[in-house]
């Protein structure tokens, strides 16, 4: 992560230009996936899938399609569609890259569609 994401009070007004994504151009998803690993204190021993889905890269946590403690994805251009298809696995949990939506309507309808097709599952933006 950028260190906007860990100390937004230090950026400047003058370099925000720079700052729409927090994440920096170094990192793999992997890297991504690892730290929300441990920022949510999920087991890192846990088996660990990657797969496609409609042309995303997703990462699912422990389990089988149904039953899965994480589901992750870091792409860019999310949409509506890609959102009601990963909600339909129903995983416990569910994070996105913030600026991995393809528009702020998409982000803003993601909790919507999670609390529609999957109540369950607690969803977080990085």
């Amino acid at each position: 992560m950028k260190s906007v994401y860990y100390e937004p009070g230090e950026v400047l007004q003058e370099s925000l230009k720079g700052m729409v994504d927090n994440v920096r151009d170094d990192v793999f998803p992997e890297d991504l996936l690892f730290q929300v690993l441990l920022d949510w204190g999920v087991d890192l021993s846990l088996p660990i899938s990657r797969q496609e889905l409609d042309g995303k890269t997703v990462f699912f946590v422990d389990g089988d399609e149904k039953h899965m403690a994480l589901a992750a994805c870091f792409d860019l251009d999310i949409d509506e569609a890609f959102v009601k298809q990963l909600a339909k696995y129903e995983p416990l949990r569910v994070v996105f890259r913030d600026a991995g939506f393809a528009s702020d309507s998409v982000k803003i309808n993601v909790e919507q569609i999670f609390a529609q097709k999957s109540p369950n599952t607690d969803v977080k933006v990085i």
